[in-house]
Parts: C-alpha cells; structure tokens; sequence
C-alpha cells in the first residue's frame, strides 16, 4: 500500500482572501483555483441547447400530452433508474400527461435495458410513446420491436454507445458521438431531467400550462432525486454535476425533499439537516438498489412517488429489509470469493492482472458489490459471475484507474467474438453475459487483455492525500468548512489527509470498530480517531505506540455537544 500526496496544478489563485491556505490546497489539488468553480447557483447550469436530441424528444412527448396519449417509460433496476423513472413521472404528471406509467425490468426475467422481451410486456399497455431512462444506446432489436408495433421510443441514457446505436426517433445522450454538450458525466437522472426542462419549454411555447389552467411545474422541486441518483451512480462530480447535487441537497436539508428519501435517511440514521453527499451514496443509494437486487425495483419507485410520509415510512422499512438481506448474501459471496483467491495463491500461482470470479449458486443481483469489493481487496479490474440460465452466465465487473473496463471488453469482443455475447458499460464498471461453458476460455482472454494494458505501478495499491494538516485546522470551524465546502465524491474526492501520530488509548468498539486517542506531536493536541471495521488480527496493537493515519475530519454530534473526530481510513505503525 503506497500513501501518496496530490500536488496542485496551479498557483495562479482567485479565492476569497479569507479562504484558510488549507481550503486552498484541496481545491488546487482537484483543479479548482477560482472561487467562480465554487458557485453552485442554479443558474450557472449547463445549457441544455447542445444535447443532440433534444429538441426532437421535447417535440414528441409535447405532441403525446396534448393529443392525450399513453406515455410509457422503462426504467432500469438501480438508483440512478430508480431516481430517473420517479422524475419522469412526475413530471410527466405535472406537465398534464394523462396517467404516465412505468416499466422496470425484473433482472431476474427480462436482464438490463429495453429488449424484445420487455417491449412484448410494455405493448399491453399500449403506449404511444415510450421513453427510455437510464439505458437504452444499446437496445437496437428492443427499439426495432417497439416501433414495429407503432410506438415512438425516445432513448434518454448516458452510458457509452457502441458501434451502432438504435434507430428510435430521439436519441438524448451526452455521450452520443454527435453531441456537444459540454458535461459528459450526467448520469441518466441528470438527462431525464434536462429532457424534463425542455418539454416544459416547449409546453410553454405552446401556451399549454395558459390554456389548460395547469401551473408550470418548477424543476427545481426535482432536484433532490437528481442529486440522489448522480450520487449513487458514481458518475464523475464535474462543475456541472456538482451545481446540480448541491442544489438538491439544499432541497433535502430544507426539509423539501420526497417523502421517500427523507424516510430512508431517517431509517438510516440520518439527520436530514446536516446532510452530505457520502449520506446519498452510503445510506439511501445502497437501500434503493437492494430492491433491484433482491425482487423488484418498483418498490424502491414507489417509495421515491408516494406523497404520504407514513406510507414512505412503510416501503423506506421494505428496502431497509432488502439491504440487510443483501449484506448477508454479499458476505457469503465473498468469504467464498476470498477463499478461491487463497487457493490461487497457495499454489503459488501469480494473481492475474485481470481476475474473475464464479460460483454457481451466487446471486446475480449481488455479483456487482462483490466485483467491487474484490477490485478493492486485489487492486486489479475484477469481473463477477453468476448463473442466470442453461449454459449463460452474467458477469459484473469493476476496473482500476487506467483501465477503460468497457474498452477492455470491446477489444475482447473483436478478438474472441464466439466469447461475448453481449456488454456494457463505462470506464470503471461494465456488464457482461457469456456462456458457461466459454467461462474458462474467457478468464485466460480477459487476464491476458488487461496484462497488456496495466502497469506494475497501477496494480499497486495507492491511497491518495491532501497531505498533513496544520496543528490550527485539527478544529471544529475547519471541519464544518470543509463539510459546507462540498459536495464531494467521484472525481471531487472528499479531503484526506495523513500524519504520524503518539497513540495514548486504542480500544474495540461494537466489536469491529477501532477507538483510538492520539496526540499530535507538534501542538500536544488530543484527539478522538476511529477506523471501522478493523482488521482484527492486527489491532487492537498494544505494542504500537506512534501511529500512521490517514484520515478525514468529521464532527461527532452526541448528547447536543459536538466534537471533532478523525475518520480513520487506513493505519499502519509508524
């Protein structure tokens, strides 16, 4: 494990003079050096005029609601379809459409994205438009079969196209080879709500909210499932993507949030008001997705709809079940996973650079946690798999930084076209099925692909750092700033910091968790650390009496006092 620190891109500043030189260093270090990247008003947002589509998918859903037609949208099984399919409802709803309805494929039945089999199911409610949300740029045959019963099909997505995209009769993708939007990072709730904004436009146009007595709706009120679903999506915190995460932050701190959302914080623990990103991405995405991977993805939906709180309490409580389940199947997964990574090794065999895992009695809908966590234990790109019929196998992987995982697979895929028969994805996550008796074939293809890609250094664990922290910033006015500071995630990494510290108390708590009272040496200060879910074998470490933490800072809130806490993600003796 190597510790290294960012370094600055630049020193030609344009911050408020009273920001602390700390502050400062943290957003050189992520290519921020005006306070102009910091402004996150709603105004400053993106133009939508140069998505490639646009216009033409405004055009037809504004035809379809006021000729007063069905309107149907498939959705995809995770948070980030689960946030996109709730606010295209509800606007869709708000704007006069006339029952908007939803899809979601079960995983289990139909897989991901809109395919012939699920267009069969969506032709029984009869929808002259279908929209499609979070997925759709590799449904060729599923929007072939849509338009061969007479629907139009609208592709709202954001994953990577391939080499042929569908010929629906409106394609909205930032990443569509003809669009020059300049953000490329939306996740797909991000598009649907600037497919969103420019129906209501036209709508405008059209003087339709005048004449049918309908208030225009303010997409502003939409923001906290916009926020929720690029959260937990991981898609990269451009300016962009962080003006619209923030904005609906705001929403939900303010106590404006859906009904759904706030009941999920709640059940997890969270105090809405103080809410961060990481609550987004930790809390309500992984008890979204648990529905998803479990049963059925409309119970997460339903609960992002519902208006009535007691009633979002109810579905919040369904979903929290779910996850619990997951945590339980996923450890099962991974001890075993763990336990076919021990047996490579003691046969002194050299790990791949690019492993796969298979049991078949895993569970598809958890194979996508285990990928990541085993990416996180090996430090390699990481494809899972599970059995879903007779002979076809689903796989999940997760990459590395430096390895493109979807480009990895399209390279597969023209060397070996018998070994795939279809993928996925982006950068660092892609999806996959191949058929069980190619899985050996395709283990030694992957490993061999990614061995001519990946670098000694890349396979090497590094935990990155903003560096030591002044004996002044150890305070609760310098934590709370880098708190409002936000929000933080993908590519916008929350601040971490390391130093070497005297260890005066180290203790377990809740069995797993580390509590530890250490003393920096310069100023004498105490301070409060804990590392959760320690590794046991190693700590508690009586023997250890200086310490190397990395670590982020928090504000603990017990009993009305607030204390300062260092957030330990990594320690080693020093």
């Amino acid at each position: 494990m190597r510790i290294e620190r960012r370094s600055t891109s630049t020193t030609d500043e344009h911050f408020a003079a009273d920001m602390p030189l700390s502050l400062r260093r943290i957003f050189l270090a992520r290519g921020v050096s005006s306070n102009q990247a910091l402004d996150y008003r709603l105004p400053l947002l993106l133009r939508p005029e140069p998505l490639f589509g646009l216009t033409d998918a405004a055009r037809i859903l504004a035809d379809a609601i006021v000729a007063q037609q069905k309107i149907l949208i498939v959705g995809d099984f995770d948070a980030d379809g689960a946030t996109s399919t709730s606010l295209g409802i509800l606007a869709l709803e708000a704007m006069g459409a006339i029952a908007p309805d939803y899809l979601v494929p079960n995983r289990f039945e139909f897989g991901y994205g809109l395919t012939p089999e699920i267009v069969e199911v969506a032709q029984q409610k009869s929808p002259a438009v279908l929209v499609t949300v979070d997925n759709g740029i590799a449904s060729i045959d599923g929007v072939l079969a849509a338009k061969s019963y007479g629907m139009k099909v609208v592709v709202t997505d954001h994953h990577l196209p391939g080499d042929e995209l569908p010929e629906a009769d409106a394609i909205v993708n930032p990443n569509h080879p003809k669009c020059g939007f300049e953000s490329k990072n939306l996740a797909g709730v991000g598009v649907i709500f600037y497919v969103m904004s420019a129906l209501r436009a036209e709508l405008k146009r059209r003087n339709w909210f005048e004449e049918q007595h309908i208030p225009e709706p303010k997409m502003a009120d939409y923001l906290d499932l916009v926020a929720l679903g690029t959260v937990a999506d991981v898609v990269s915190l451009d300016t962009n993507n962080r003006i619209l995460v923030q904005q609906g932050i705001k929403r939900i701190q303010a106590g404006l949030a859906r009904p759904g959302i706030l009941a999920l914080l709640e059940i997890g623990r969270r105090d809405y008001s103080r809410l961060k990103a990481s609550d987004l991405g930790f809390v309500v995405g992984p008890r979204l997705n648990a529905a998803g991977r479990l049963d059925d993805m409309s119970i997460g939906i339903e609960c992002l709809l519902t208006v009535h709180p007691h009633q979002a309490k109810q579905y919040a409580q369904q979903l929290d079940q779910f996850n619990r389940e997951r945590k339980a199947i996923e450890s099962d997964m991974k001890d075993q996973a763990e336990e076919a990574l021990l047996d490579i090794l003691d046969e002194d065999q050299e790990m791949p650079y690019g492993m796969c895992f298979y049991d078949p009695d895993w569970h598809q809908g958890v194979i996508g946690i285990l990928a990541s966590r085993m990416k996180e234990k090996c430090h390699r790109p990481v494809i899972a798999f599970a059995r879903v019929g007779e002979d076809e196998l689903k796989g999940s992987a997760r990459s590395i930084p430096g390895v493109h995982i979807r480009d990895a697979l399209d390279l597969l895929a023209k060397r070996y076209p018998q070994l795939l028969s279809k993928f996925g994805g982006h950068a660092m996550a892609a999806g996959m099925s191949i058929k069980e008796s190619h899985y050996e074939a395709f283990r030694l293809a992957f490993d061999a692909i990614i061995s001519e890609w990946v670098t000694a250094e890349q396979l090497e664990a590094t935990i990155w750092t903003d560096g030591p922290l002044a004996a002044e910033d150890f305070s609760l006015s310098f934590a709370e700033q880098v708190r409002l500071s936000g929000p933080w995630g993908q590519s916008f990494p929350e601040p971490c910091f390391d130093g070497v510290f005297d260890v005066l108390q180290q203790r377990l708590v809740g069995e797993k968790h580390l509590k530890l009272m250490v003393r920096e040496p310069e100023s004498g200060l105490l301070l409060d650390a804990i590392c959760f879910f320690v590794d046991l074998d190693a700590w508690p470490n009586e023997a250890c009496t200086k310490i190397r933490l990395v670590y982020k800072l928090d504000v603990n809130e017990f009993r009305g006092q607030k204390n300062l806490q260092l957030l330990v993600d990594y320690l080693t003796p020093a």
